[in-house]
């Protein structure tokens, strides 16, 4: 006789196949059906609106299941069948899962998604007082106090739009204590734009190079996938190896980052009229981080701290304190990317997991070693520990995202790749030059 919890269970696992079916029964994404995920997202806008409305608290409450399942039925129902285009279903895992954040934050904050000094959504109250810029977020320039919109928009999409677009919470409530980097460029707007897009351009090079690079090694440069760790190699060549396809994908991630940001910098700015002070520097040199605490706290991108705040930090710290907040954090982290690497529908292979909750007592030891020696951990030795951490430690992660075929996606459409288009057949011909001058003349 099946039980009722059989019964519920049964009934569960078919809603959730329902919303996240196994990877033959998906919907190819195309002309026809590629409108639908965009469509999947109008709830979460309107989630969005009426986290600035005040007096909504039940209604997003209420609209809060709706809203996730749509997201996930738009991130995990359709999918991108070219092998070269599966890492798009990685990254729209990632912007869903970012997006599910939100959600629960709009639905489940019940006094709305306030900016800073505000006592209840677009009601502003007395001056708040803020720290400066360049040591936590909370800094309201006066160029951005003035800009409340864009002329061709009205204020409540606008509104809801900005809400939904914000990562590190700049003028918002939650952003408040999360570290900005200082700005390098200049704030005029003209001179601004020009410097923007010129990181743009060298961002785009570098990535385009270090991708390209990546494509080269067997297996791992494949939309299919493959190791790293090459076994027909003896171990001092095999890590060496490793080492340089695991340096080459860190680096076109801070590229990707980077160059992406610059384009939404240019567009923002340019296009929507907002202010070059609300788009500081995405990172702050983490290639110069003398400690782990640093390094995520501070020079690694921000964009993703509230979302593992949402998913882990929070109910982490009710259930232990400063300590389970931490630990919550990065466990929130590592599913976050094991999750966004099942859309590749290659299985899970929890290295990612397993790296990030590693993290926590990582951060515990760094204390540690402050209480034990009353000095914190800096200076070249902290830079070889964080260098240790991130250039070997991290290798299986890595190594598990090209085995499922990260590598191989494409990034950067070859017919308009430099690198590919031009350096990489001019040394193919001057490889060739070579050889045939080094092969000797025959009678």
């Amino acid at each position: 006789m099946v039980s009722v919890w059989h019964e519920v269970a049964f009934g569960a696992w078919q809603a959730f196949r329902t919303i996240v079916p196994e990877q033959q029964h998906r919907i190819p994404i195309s002309l026809s059906t590629g409108i639908y995920p965009i469509m999947c997202y109008i709830p979460f806008i309107f989630l969005a609106y009426l986290a600035r409305r005040p007096d909504t608290y039940l209604m997003r409450v209420l609209l809060l299941p709706s809203v996730i399942s749509s997201i996930l039925v738009a991130a995990y129902r359709f999918t991108w069948v070219p092998p070269e285009l599966n890492v798009y279903n990685w990254g729209q895992c990632c912007l869903a899962a970012v997006a599910i954040a939100k959600a629960l934050e709009f639905g489940l904050t019940q006094e709305g998604m306030l900016k800073v000094g505000e006592s209840r959504p677009g009601v502003i109250k007395g001056k708040a007082k803020l720290p400066p810029n360049g040591i936590a977020n909370g800094h309201v320039p006066e160029e951005a106090e003035q800009t409340s919109g864009h002329p061709l928009i009205p204020p409540w999409f606008y509104d809801a739009m900005e809400v939904s677009h914000t990562l590190r919470g700049l003028k918002w409530k939650f952003g408040q204590g999360m570290y900005i980097p200082k700005e390098t460029r200049p704030l005029e707007r003209d001179a601004f734009l020009w410097a923007t897009l010129l990181s743009f351009i060298k961002n785009f090079l570098m990535l385009d190079f270090q991708e390209s690079l990546i494509k080269l090694f067997p297996g791992v440069g494949s939309p299919l996938g493959g190791s790293m760790f090459y076994p027909s190699l003896s171990l001092p060549a095999r890590f060496i190896v490793s080492t340089t396809v695991h340096t080459l994908t860190g680096s076109a991630i801070l590229s990707g980052f980077s160059m992406v940001y610059d384009l939404v910098t240019l567009i923002a700015v340019f296009s929507f009229d907002s202010s070059p002070t609300s788009w500081p520097p995405i990172m702050d040199r983490p290639w110069l981080s003398d400690s782990m605490h640093t390094f995520w706290a501070r020079d690694w991108h921000q964009l993703l701290r509230q979302t593992f705040l949402v998913f882990g930090g929070y109910p982490g710290k009710w259930l232990a304190g400063d300590l389970g907040m931490v630990f919550g954090t990065f466990v929130a982290s590592g599913l976050f990317h094991e999750c966004a690497m099942y859309g590749m529908g290659k299985g899970y292979d929890h290295s990612a997991t397993i790296f990030f909750a590693m993290q926590g007592p990582v951060l515990v030891l760094e204390r540690l070693w402050r209480k034990v020696t009353g000095r914190r951990i800096g200076g070249w030795p902290g830079r070889a520990w964080v260098y240790f951490i991130m250039l070997v430690a991290a290798q299986p992660m890595v190594n598990g995202w090209h085995r499922r075929g990260l590598g191989g996606g494409m990034v950067i459409p070859p017919i308009i790749s430099p690198t590919r288009w031009v350096l990489v057949p001019l040394l193919t011909k001057l490889l060739r030059a070579n050889q045939t001058m080094a092969v000797p003349p025959t009678a």
